[in-house]
């Protein structure tokens, strides 16, 4: 789906944004990578970039963890 390069920025955007996040918070880690995934495949891809829309899903996402 995405070139090496691509998929490795975004894991590393990922587990930028949710480095905080407890491992058990599965639900709010998945919300954040859809969004981040839907994100590149409209061709938002600078790291600045995702790791808004990672940090705003964050915001949004289904956890206890807030």
């Amino acid at each position: 789906m995405f070139e090496q390069a691509t998929t490795a920025l975004l894991r590393a955007v990922l587990d930028e944004v949710c480095e905080e996040l407890p491992s058990s918070e599965t639900g709010a880690r998945t919300h954040v990578a859809c969004k981040i995934l839907e994100a590149a495949k409209t061709g938002e891809r600078t790291p600045d970039q995702l790791r808004q829309i990672g940090r705003k899903a964050l915001t949004q996402a289904p956890t206890m963890w807030r």
